[in-house]
């Protein structure tokens, strides 16, 4: 059955649109009231991502609620470590907690690659969330990009920093290579899963991209988002790397469809940077503090300044969980009223 809203996977292809689409990062969550009423029914955030009925439920949401052009599928970046063998714990206003990080080359020797049936979970709420959507819209699966969740592994908890990750690219490189490569093999099982599951499109995100040299980006990061999107060929693909604002011409280079900006990076040069792709951004999430009236201007400004082609409407990160829900719909709304094909 084809989608009926089909915009973001035609603008993905760099088609022409009616207009530009727009969705979210972090649209299904703790904005939505109906969200935190999911939520409270279960004992943690990890309890829900495992729980397919409840993850689909909130996975729509954002579509019925906001009116967004897609759908994401409600998980998290870090169920590839867990599935690769080092579980996590989420811990309320701290975050993700490693009870056990990888230091050494014997810490490395307890992982595997991660396989279909540790996954199953989030296979499972991609079919109930697809059959539920009734092909409404198209319906984005993600992965974390092979840096980030490095990071995560071998800090073993958040980090403004993340010194002992970016040590150990130093100090242990070869270590550094086979735990990315581990990474990468279990994150292209898994998002190949998530296409046999029904997802429409995919997304990688970089979240930590910004932390490393442009020399270091080049040697431990691209290569291994390279090889996730050369061995993706079934549905597009989107690259999100945020602060790789001296790899954007690299990151332009990868075998994607789409290369999504963050709100520091300059509209026009990276249209420069990066003319053969379909951009995707990059609203300032602080903004959404701001008036209606100036989420509005804000919102048309940058439309303005992506001009009406070979854009997908977005933030430059994800939606911060304590901005109003009203002022998300004021800047959706505002995009699909502005942004129409004169």
């Amino acid at each position: 059955m084809a989608i009926k809203n089909d915009l973001l996977i035609r603008a993905a292809k760099g088609e022409k649109t009616e207009r530009t689409p727009v969705w979210v990062m972090r649209q299904a969550g703790r904005i939505l009231k109906e969200y935190r009423e999911v939520r409270n029914k279960l004992d943690g955030f990890i309890d829900l991502v495992k729980n397919p009925d409840m993850a689909a439920e909130v996975t729509i949401q954002p579509v019925d609620i906001l009116g967004v052009d897609a759908a994401i599928i409600f998980s998290d970046i870090l169920v590839i470590p867990e599935a690769m063998g080092l579980p996590y714990e989420m811990i309320e206003k701290k975050g993700p907690n490693f009870p056990n990080a990888i230091r050494t080359h014997r810490d490395l020797k307890k992982l595997k690659i991660a396989d279909e049936d540790s996954l199953g979970y989030v296979s499972e709420a991609i079919q109930v969330t697809k059959k539920q959507l009734n092909d409404r819209v198209p319906l984005i699966g993600f992965a974390g990009a092979p840096w980030t969740i490095f990071c995560y592994m071998v800090e073993g908890h958040g980090s403004k920093t993340f010194s002992e990750a970016r040590k150990m690219l130093y100090t242990e490189p070869d270590l550094s290579h086979q735990l990315l490569q581990m990474i990468t093999d279990s994150t292209i099982t898994y998002l190949k899963n998530q296409i046999t599951a029904g997802v429409d499109i995919v997304q990688v995100f970089d979240s930590w991209a910004g932390i490393l040299p442009e020399s270091h980006y080049d040697i431990f990061a691209l290569p291994y988002i390279r090889q996730i999107c050369d061995a993706i060929s079934e549905v597009p693909k989107i690259v999100f790397a945020k602060g790789a604002i001296a790899s954007r011409k690299s990151i332009g280079d990868v075998n994607c469809q789409v290369v999504g900006l963050d709100w520091n990076m300059n509209i026009r040069e990276s249209k420069g940077l990066i003319p053969f792709k379909v951009l995707q951004g990059n609203l300032d999430p602080a903004v959404l503090y701001a008036s209606f009236d100036v989420v509005k201007k804000e919102t048309k400004a940058m439309i303005d300044a992506f001009g009406k082609d070979r854009h997908i409407a977005n933030l430059g990160h994800g939606v911060y969980p304590d901005i109003n829900a009203d002022k998300v719909k004021c800047f959706i709304d505002t995009v699909k009223e502005y942004s129409v094909r004169g």
